[in-house]
């Protein structure tokens, strides 16, 4: 596989056999695409001193899909030929039954460009991302005598997609994304405790090789797990609980984004179906799915069915306003694709799914909104979770939280997990801060198998009576 553009038909298909087979697949659809996709990356883990694994990988295939009703037809191959593509016609087909559908409209077309044409993968050498991860492990260790294990990894890809549609348009789209992770363990007195700190986006390698950006990581990895060095364990109970800005926003976007996705709503299985124009949420709570924001790590050009990306207003001053929406569910609930239609590659078929996901700011002061906490939590780094999208119940674990009392924040506490569901949570929200914040560019999301990069953000926020799980007695 070469470094030149990809141009399936120019080196794989003839377009009008390639248009013509579709248009076979979709006759009597309502909608459907051959998605074509060629993908490079390149993963580097430099683990206690050495490299651990180094990992390059190249694919490239297509997707064909035909969609009626609720119905979709979709098959992949890695094979780019006609045969395959004939053979992929026949399973598409099988959804279409005895037609009927008439074409949607395609996707309006964009000019827009929201990332670097830079190649992450074919960027800096071999040898220089190597020697990058050696200096970070050596920096690290050379900060405090108490580091005792580094972790460090590169990792880079370059996802090129070309979408055909049934009515001849072609779409294409260049993706680059990189990411750097940093993390560190501590340990004093038989004691260990870690931290970690990393980001990236839809950016070349070289801002990610420079000193400045590795050494501040590294720096932060160290903080953290000095923290957890120090802390004790957390308390239990209901109590009120403040989530710092940024990377908190991760509890939006599981707890709250995916019951905004419509396919979900459309199905009724989400716990926000069915109250479009309703109060969802306090005063003052407004979220926005932004597949447009430079750079940012959950931004499309356009999205994986051609629909360009847009910003995507979801709750308006507490008001439920909108869903996230492919083309598919879309047409079945009436309204208009978002720029949401994502999918993991061509063996996948698209589903609505978030972008950069968050919650806008408000007018306090930060330290004001902690000033009202009398017994309770400062939560400013989490780690894994698990939600229930029906009923929008969730457990997070907590990577960096700290006891508030009287109004200030108080010893760093460890184990602490916070228990509730995302509607209750919303609507208990007391107070937003005015220091909205995105995550540094690291999230990932599942769906039904797929894994996609994500943004999430917000502001500093009060929630009052959340259930935090602790072991201290």
């Amino acid at each position: 596989m070469t470094d030149t553009p990809f141009s399936p038909f120019e080196t794989r298909f003839d377009r009008e056999t390639a248009l013509a087979h579709l248009r076979a697949a979709t006759q009597g659809a309502e909608d459907g695409e051959l998605f074509l996709e060629r993908r490079r990356s390149e993963a580097l883990m430099f683990d206690d001193g050495r490299l651990r694994t180094a990992s390059y990988d190249a694919a490239e295939g297509f997707g064909l899909r035909a969609v009626h009703g609720e119905v979709a037809g979709y098959a992949h191959s890695t094979e780019m030929t006609e045969a395959a593509l004939k053979r992929a016609v026949e399973t598409a087909r099988l959804a279409v039954g005895a037609g009927g559908g008439t074409l949607a409209d395609g996707p309006a077309p964009t000019n827009r460009r929201l990332y670097t044409d830079a190649d992450p993968v074919a960027g800096a050498s071999f040898a220089v991302r190597i020697e990058t991860l050696r200096a970070i492990d050596a920096f690290a260790r050379g900060l405090d005598p108490r580091v005792v294990q580094v972790s460090a990894s590169f990792a880079a890809s370059l996802q090129e997609v070309v979408i055909l549609r049934p009515d001849g348009q072609v779409l294409s789209d260049t993706r680059p994304m990189s990411r750097v992770n940093v993390s560190v363990i501590v340990e004093e007195n038989g004691r260990r405790e870690s931290g970690s700190a990393g980001g990236g986006g839809r950016v070349g390698l070289d801002g990610l090789l420079d000193p400045a950006d590795w050494q501040a990581r590294t720096r932060e990895a160290l903080r953290i797990a000095l923290v957890n060095l120090a802390a004790e364990d957390a308390p239990a109970g209901v109590m009120d609980v403040v989530l710092g800005p940024g990377w908190p926003g991760i509890l939006l976007h599981e707890a709250i984004g995916h019951g905004l996705e419509g396919d979900f709503n459309r199905k009724g299985s989400s716990a926000f179906a069915g109250l479009m124009g309703q109060r969802i949420a306090a005063p003052g709570v407004t979220v926005f799915d932004d597949g447009t924001i430079p750079d940012r790590r959950g931004s499309l050009t356009i999205d994986d069915e051609g629909t360009p990306s847009a910003r995507n207003l979801l709750i308006e001053d507490g008001i439920l306003v909108g869903y996230m929406q492919d083309r598919q569910n879309a047409r079945l609930m009436g309204t208009a694709p978002t720029g949401n239609g994502r999918r993991e590659s061509h063996a996948h078929a698209p589903m609505p799914r978030m972008t950069n996901t968050f919650m806008t700011g408000g007018d306090a002061a930060p330290g004001d909104l902690i000033a009202e906490v009398k017994d309770g939590l400062y939560a400013v780094g989490f780690g894994g979770g698990q939600v229930d999208i029906t009923n929008g119940k969730f457990v997070f674990s907590c990577t960096e939280a700290y006891r508030v009392k009287n109004g200030r924040i108080g010893a760093p506490v460890k184990g602490a997990t916070l228990i509730g569901d995302g509607a209750t949570a919303l609507r208990h929200i007391r107070g937003l801060g005015n220091d909205m914040a995105l995550d540094p560019g690291m999230g990932s999301c599942g769906k039904q198998g797929q894994w996609v990069p994500v943004g999430v953000g917000q502001p500093t926020v009060l929630i009052g009576g959340l259930t935090v799980g602790g072991s201290a007695v």
